[in-house]
């Protein structure tokens, strides 16, 4: 029988292509329409996003290096608490992997919709190409992480290049008329914070992304958490500064109608010629979102089944180590989600997903948090000695800001959430059963052919038979 060909790695440029390609998706090319609501404001939601984010990439860097294992926040979770908040994580965060996958393939089809009108149109046609395009990137994958790889470099190059162009060309066309004024909510400034950091935090889904594949990772321990960190930072520094040259670009009441900000931005600054330029950018970004998230999609249950919190089928993985199953499993449903909604809107389906995605990919970030919390207490060899006390305040500052994230995101989505993540128990509660049920037989059968042993052959040597004990006198 031949043996299955090694797997190829992603080095330390694809890991951070993953976060950056991941985190820069659908969700930055549509949000200035979202936050011209609540006007300049947004842009300190912004702030105490990013700074969030990197808190938690702070995090996540200290545990990769730690527990180099494939899983991400799930196998973090597990080590701390247990089999049930790890099956708790893991859950939450593939519902919100496959669904998030939904909205990108619905926001790629939306900057599509520039270049071919009729999908703007025929609902129908939209949800086709959407699932087409998931397939095909579904495809893509099943080849190997390093093909997932080689595509999300590519396309993240060609991502920045239109976010690159707003977010440093268009500072010299800004008009201060246009910002508006600075709080347009009419609520007080800390609920209009909060509410749009709610939406902005979006954009940051995906900074864990080079933990989930830890073992495709060359060298885990240092080029994780280099990609994370590096990834994140970058990140953030082109969104705030794309979302300060938008704001400056575009007058605030035609803002908040704009479905293509970032492409009636570059009209403003540059002419028509960059429109379709941003346009074609974010479609590519679209496209290299999809392509990154459904790399992970098959990882996490594929992590949560070798430990027996998933089906056993989700665990078996094709010939370059990839967990077939899984991506193929998570296709099939981000694309009925797809087709379910598909009599919906675009934005509406969009903002829907995201909104359910975001909560249930918070709510692992904030058990990542205190988990790193709970080992460095109780596995402080797995960590430096001298960087306790610090690592210690950033898991607790992470912790909160995922708390405040879980709790902007309004009691809607909270509630909805809250019952996804519920209606897993009975999932959990099956597997345990059938891990135990699997393990009693188990034990039986090795018990049932020691007996046979013992009677075809006698004791085992050492062992001689046992002495008839001694009659008892009368």
């Amino acid at each position: 029988m031949s043996a299955k060909p090694a797997r190829r790695k992603l080095g330390l440029w694809m890991a951070t292509a993953l976060v950056v390609g991941n985190m820069i998706g659908s969700g930055v090319f549509l949000l200035p329409s979202s936050l011209a609501a609540y006007g300049p404001i947004s842009l300190v939601a912004w702030g105490f996003t990013a700074t969030g984010a990197i808190l938690l990439a702070l995090v996540f860097a200290r545990m990769a290096r730690a527990y180099p294992r494939t899983g991400g926040p799930y196998a973090y979770a597990r080590r701390a608490f247990g089999d049930f908040v790890g099956f708790q994580t893991a859950w939450g965060y593939w519902i919100a992997v496959w669904a998030g996958n939904a909205a990108i393939a619905i926001a790629f089809v939306g900057y599509l919709t520039h270049f071919w009108p009729a999908l703007g149109d025929d609902k129908l046609l939209a949800a086709g190409v959407g699932v087409a395009t998931i397939w095909l990137l579904t495809a893509v994958n099943a080849y190997g992480v390093r093909g997932g790889g080689a595509v999300q470099v590519v396309t993240t190059v060609i991502k920045l290049v239109p976010l690159l162009l707003i977010a440093v060309g268009g500072l010299f066309f800004i008009e201060a008329g246009n910002f508006g004024e600075f709080n347009a909510s009419g609520g007080s400034a800390f609920s209009a914070v909060t509410a749009a950091a709610a939406l902005t935090l979006w954009a940051f889904i995906g900074l864990e992304s080079a933990t989930v594949p830890a073992e495709d990772v060359k060298d885990p321990e240092k080029t994780i958490p280099r990609a994370t960190i590096a990834g994140t930072a970058l990140t953030a520094l082109i969104y705030i500064l794309g979302t300060v040259a938008v704001l400056g670009l575009v007058p605030a009441a035609a803002l908040a109608t704009s479905t293509a900000p970032f492409a009636d931005a570059a009209d403003a600054a540059f002419g028509g010629w960059a429109a379709d330029l941003v346009a074609a950018g974010a479609a590519i970004s679209a496209f290299g979102a999809l392509n990154g998230w459904i790399l992970l999609q098959g990882q996490v249950p594929f992590a949560a089944a070798r430990d027996g919190l998933f089906p056993r089928v989700f665990a078996r993985t094709g010939r370059g180590g990839t967990p077939i199953v899984g991506l193929v499993v998570s296709s099939v449903l981000a694309s009925g989600l797809m087709l379910m909604n598909y009599n919906a809107s675009l934005v509406d389906q969009f903002t829907f997903i995201i909104l359910l995605a975001t909560l249930t990919t918070v709510i692992p970030y904030a058990y990542a948090a205190v988990a790193e919390l709970v080992l460095l207490a109780t596995d402080r060899a797995a960590f430096s000695g001298g960087r306790l006390a610090r690592d210690a305040v950033i898991a607790l500052l992470a912790f909160g800001y995922s708390a405040w994230a879980i709790a902007g995101a309004g009691y809607e989505v909270v509630y909805k959430g809250t019952l996804l993540i519920f209606a897993g128990m009975p999932v959990y509660a099956w597997l345990k059963y059938r891990n135990q049920h699997v393990h009693s037989q188990a034990m039986d059968d090795a018990v049932e052919a020691a007996v046979d042993d013992a009677e075809l052959y006698g004791p085992p040597p050492g062992r001689p038979d046992q002495p008839e004990p001694p009659a008892q006198a009368a």
